[in-house]
């Protein structure tokens, strides 16, 4: 009876698997909701001067996490400078 044990092991380990799957969708379900909610809230706040740093906040500039295949380590750069040094107006 090897294979009945095995089956009977493979049943409950995908059981278990299927859990903590559906627990981590839902916790991702609360993460990105209340993440959209501040975003939606910051996105509403008008201050004037402050457009370059909104821009800089939905960009990723950790090329290490980044997992876009395009290369925008050009861009990257373009933006760091200028939220280092702003244009004049």
């Amino acid at each position: 009876h090897p294979k009945q044990k095995g089956r009977e092991k493979a049943k409950k380990d995908l059981e278990e698997w299927n859990q903590r799957q559906s627990e981590q969708v839902e916790k991702n379900k609360i993460n990105n909701r209340a993440s959209e909610e501040a975003f939606v809230k910051e996105s509403k706040e008008e201050t004037p001067g402050t457009e370059w740093e909104k821009v800089a906040q939905l960009c990723d500039f950790n090329p290490k996490s980044s997992k876009q295949c395009k290369d925008v380590s050009r861009l990257r750069s373009v933006l760091m400078s200028l939220k280092q040094t702003p244009l004049s107006r």
